[in-house]
């Protein structure tokens, strides 16, 4: 029954596990809603105040709200709101949904309404996709774009939004000449009434006719400029004037706020955002079908190319790593078991609890809706060691047993099923006890909240679920195939003596722990010494929150001074990409500048962002990124800052900027803000370590600012609103109407021609409408004065708010945190009202250490109640914890003399390790009170018992070491990045701990008990 059934779990794990959603990482978003509204024709000021403003005001009291921020840039406002991390996403939206309703009725005329973003993950962006064309034009790629592909992927199942930037909005433009409208006689308000009106149906209602119901329809709308031209606006003494007297009718571009490029050429470029909990794979695979299937459409000289950046293949890459990672530990856990047992029976026994334990773990993942991913991944590839380590203690100890019981006479042999139960049975209570205080020691893992906790579950679930079912594995099934396997008396008698290598082990063991008996005290002060030398060099090591990534694609952030021109930018990003491909490793390359119709990620003409896809093949990564930075420090005019696609995002939910640390400054003035920005960057820029410093760029850009003279325009009949639609309509652009051709809809505008705007003179000397008909020039009744106003204001919880944005490079981001508070506070003197905050990875790690600490106390607390409740002894108790700060050693070294940085998963290594060195000596000393209980003299009991038990503890030390050492040198592949350092504080600690342990925990356990047996 229990063959059976291990059998059939074995195949329905294996089916799950191949039918389960694959994903880099777990969803590690938090719940966020983002509003977004656009405010046609408003600076940025005025946006701040009249939107955004009361939006913040709504929604920030909102219940379990964290944190709201929000950007006003000319023309939109964002709002970030984002809740606690247990809030269910469904719910935030409900709320903010309410809020908004409320606000937008208050929002001043010509404000779009306030608009929620589609619901997405941070791990949303999982696809950059770049069209270009050798002669077909932009206009007609963007146009592909917009109403082929863009269409074609949101049917796609899973796809949430796909944003398009780049390439030449498709218009329809009604160009007004204000002399012609003079010379006709026209007001700017007849052309718009008349132009509405050219572009129409109408409905006649129904007509019943011959037995027939016929609907009768008014045919008024065209895509003919020609026809619309054509349309009357009014007749002046019985002649028509037509729209096309006075205006140009034309099909145009439309003003750019953002544009595309790949590889330094013009490109449409298109972001494909997925919905949380959809398999990227599966999608991947989706959309580069759907992709293929657009392909055959399109005009030959027309690319679409799909392998800018996906992050499909850094999944790919990744459980691939940890696939081979976990096959080859597994490799390294059949040769130590088959060197020390020598028997392929008891070898293939002991290694069963590998896969039976991994599917658990995998259908417990299932179950609790949690993904394959290399976190998940990792916790079954650190535990891959451990899983045969009850298994193993188990059937050495049946199989030893069964040799004993072998070489008995016949009369006293005992029956074989009941020497494997009393075998199994012997170690049993040792073999629980040891599991479940490696258990509790990974129990802190789930005390972590925020981005750490969602983060590390899946890691911690996988471990643990992994390690108790291995255990339920050894107290079952591994009796029951050790009564199939291990009975034969042919092969017991055969192998009656232990194998060659476990002999001389013995033997070189115990004539080193007879002479370590010898000098107990040196011994123990040598340890004594070790472990302090340990707590020296943990005080020096760096603290980090995690390690770096190698997602293989960089996400270049270029921002140059606000106010330069789209084309000006476009030059510096060509120049930007240049440098990039200049670099061996990068072959592709796309820029996104300015930014798309509502996108989230909004920024100035001024900014754009870079995805550059390498592959490493004969540099390492610091050479490689350091030719990266030196390239790009040869172009002038920009501030840059180097990340990476999913790095860049973690980054950007912990401290809303996209780099590792960022400094906020708080107050009122933005040019006080910035002034203050450029002294920071100027005291903390000599600080070993700090790379791509950046001072957000909320700076005063040129404006031209139309001021109404109200007693003039009182002369002259001209109301302030009157004035303002003239303003907006002239200059700006006003949407009157819409053409449709076919299921394709293109905007039709009415503005005044190039000759009466896109300058100074044009726009003082415009003609606005007098309420005599007459028409004057707009400097008649305003000043029309260039002057500067801000490009962008950025605000965290209601308050104005600048950034300097540091990566760190070489040293660990808590020490450079330090020094650059320290640089802060000695050189900088902050204006009253004026407050400097700190965000960044630094902010999660000193949570998570803080935390981590304080849970792992009170699983040291357990795990001592625990031995306790096992050896009713405190003495005892505390002897088997003495293979903590023996482990602490190994592992502090591990870490010292590799990469120097204590980050949380190197703690979460620690924990692990210190539950997984308990068991040695468990087993140790169980023995020994067993010889002490048959009447063997201590002295003996320590000699024997150590010398019964070392096979054990050697076998589950290698295996449980061994297994970590691909995941330990892998650390620079994509996938191992977080699971690395836990693997070499483990490997380090088990060395030091076994060594040790062997030695000292006999040496401790004699002396702790020698009063007692005299006595």
């Amino acid at each position: 029954m229990v063959i059976i059934s291990s059998v059939l779990l074995l195949i329905f794990g294996t089916y799950t596990a191949r039918n389960m959603e694959v994903d880099v990482f777990p969803d590690l978003t938090a719940p966020t809603v983002v509003v977004l509204t656009e405010a046609h024709g408003m600076a940025p000021e005025e946006v701040e105040k009249l939107v955004t403003f009361p939006i913040e005001t709504a929604v920030n009291g909102a219940t379990n709200v964290r944190r709201v921020r929000s950007s006003s840039s000319a023309g939109i406002s964002i709002v970030w709101i984002e809740f606690e991390w247990n809030t269910d996403i469904f719910k935030a939206r409900q709320i903010v949904n309410e809020k908004i309703s409320a606000v937008s009725e208050k929002l001043p005329i010509g404000v779009g309404t306030p608009t929620m973003g589609p619901q997405t993950s941070i791990m949303g962006e999982i696809m950059l996709v770049g069209i270009t064309a050798d002669s077909t034009s932009q206009m007609d790629l963007r146009t592909i774009a917009d109403w082929t592909i863009r269409p074609r992927l949101l049917a796609t199942g899973g796809v949430s939004q796909v944003i398009v930037i780049g390439g030449e909005y498709k218009q329809y433009q009604i160009l007004a000449s204000p002399q012609k409208m003079k010379q006709y006689n026209i007001s700017l308000t007849e052309l718009v009434k008349a132009c509405n009106e050219a572009n129409g149906n109408s409905s006649g209602g129904f007509m019943s006719e011959y037995n027939n119901e016929y609907i009768v329809k008014g045919i008024g709308r065209t895509t003919d400029i020609k026809e619309i031209g054509r349309s009357l606006i009014k007749k002046v003494d019985g002649y028509a004037i037509k729209i096309e007297d006075v205006s140009e009718i034309k099909v145009g571009a439309a003003i750019k706020i953002g544009d595309g490029s790949m590889n330094g050429r013009p490109a449409v470029i298109m972001t494909v955002m997925k919905q949380p909990a959809t398999n990227t794979l599966e999608l991947t695979t989706k959309i580069d079908e759907a992709v293929k299937e657009i392909q055959a459409t399109l005009p030959s000289d027309v690319k679409i190319n799909t392998q800018v950046f996906r992050q499909a293949d850094f999944i790919n890459s990744s459980i691939s790593n940890i696939q081979k990672i976990l096959l080859e530990g597994t490799i390294f856990v059949i040769v130590i078991l088959f060197l020390f047992l020598m028997n392929w029976r008891a070898t293939l026994i002991s290694l069963l609890a590998i896969p039976i334990s991994l599917v658990v773990a995998i259908l417990t993942l299932k179950w609790l809706g949690f993904t394959i991913n290399t976190m998940s991944l990792g916790g079954m590839a650190i535990a891959v060691g451990d899983l045969v380590d009850d298994a193993i203690i188990d059937v050495e100890n049946v199989f030893k047993r069964l040799k004993e019981n072998a070489l008995l006479p016949i009369e006293q042999q005992r029956n074989k099923m009941t020497v494997i139960f009393d075998g199994s049975f012997e170690i049993r209570s040792s073999v629980i006890n040891a599991t479940f205080i490696i258990i509790v020691a990974f129990v802190p893992l789930f005390f972590l909240t925020g981005m750490e906790g969602k983060l590390l579950a899946p890691l911690g679930i996988s471990f643990i679920v992994a390690l108790f079912a291995s255990l339920i594995v050894s107290i079952t099934l591994t009796p029951v195939l050790a009564s199939y396997l291990l009975t034969k008396d042919e092969m017991l008698k055969k192998q009656h003596k232990e194998s060659w290598l476990v002999g001389k082990l013995n033997s070189i063991y115990q004539r080193a722990l007879t002479k370590v008996m010898r000098i107990k005290k040196t011994v123990l002060i040598g340890a004594g010494a070790l472990f302090v030398v340990a707590l020296f060099f943990m005080s020096q090591l760096g603290r980090s929150f995690l390690p770096e990534f190698n997602e293989g694609s960089l996400v270049v952030s270029s921002v140059s001074l606000p106010g330069i021109s789209l084309d000006e930018s476009n030059k510096i990003g060509q120049r930007v990409e240049e440098a990039l491909l200049s670099v061996p490793e990068i072959s592709i390359t796309t820029r996104r500048t300015g930014r798309a119709e509502l996108d989230e990620h909004a920024q100035g003409v001024n900014a754009a962002e870079i995805d550059a896809p390498f592959v490493l093949t004969d540099r390492s990564r610091e050479e490689f990124m350091a030719d990266v930075r030196e390239k790009l420090a040869g172009v002038s005019g920009t501030n840059i800052t180097i990340g990476q696609p999913i790095g860049h995002r973690i980054d950007h939910m912990l401290s809303g900027t996209r780099a590792n640390i960022a400094i906020k400054i708080f107050g009122t003035n933005l040019n006080q803000l910035f002034s203050l920005s450029n002294q920071i960057k100027s005291s903390i820029e000599g600080i070993d370590g700090l790379v791509d410093i950046s001072v957000e760029q909320q700076v005063e850009i040129p404006q031209i600012q139309i001021k109404a003279k109200r007693d003039l325009l009182n002369h002259y009949g001209i109301t302030i609103g009157q004035f303002n639609e003239f303003v907006d309509v002239s200059f700006a652009g006003e949407k009157i109407s819409e053409i449709y051709e076919g299921n394709k809809t293109y905007d039709m505008i009415v503005r005044f021609d190039n000759n009466n705007r896109g300058s100074i003179e044009n726009i003082r000397n415009a003609l606005i409408d007098t309420d005599d008909g007459q028409k004057v020039p707009l400097i008649n009744v305003a000043d029309v004065v260039s002057t500067s106003g801000p490009n962008t204001i950025n605000r965290e919880n209601v308050q104005r708010k600048t950034v300097v944005s540091v990566n760190v490079a070489g040293r660990d981001q808590k020490s450079a945190v330090e020094e650059i508070k320290n640089a802060i506070n000695e050189n900088i003197d902050l204006p009253k009202d004026y407050h400097i905050e700190y965000g960044g990875q630094f902010e999660a790690e000193a949570e998570a250490s803080k935390t981590l600490m304080i849970a792992s106390l009170l699983s040291l607390l357990v795990i001592f109640l625990i031995l306790y409740h096992e050896f009713k002894k405190i003495k005892t108790a505390s002897t088997i914890l003495l293979n903590l700060p023996l482990a602490l050693i190994g592992g502090v070294f591990s870490i010292y003399f590799t990469s120097g940085i204590l980050s949380i998963p190197a703690i979460i290594g620690f924990i692990t390790l210190f539950g997984v060195a308990t068991r040695n000596g468990i087993l140790l000393i169980s023995h020994y009170q067993t010889l002490q209980a048959e009447g063997m003299n201590l002295y003996d009991t320590v000699i024997q018992g150590s010398k019964d038990r070392l096979s054990p503890i050697l076998m589950t030390a290698l295996t449980a070491g061994l297994a970590l050492i691909p995941l330990a040198l892998a650390s620079d592949l994509p996938g191992n990045e977080i699971q690395s350092p836990m693997a070499k504080v483990i490997l380090g600690g088990l060395l030091t701990s076994t060594l040790l342990n062997i030695f000292i925990v006999p040496v401790v356990y004699y002396l702790t008990n020698q009063k007692t047996t005299t006595k």
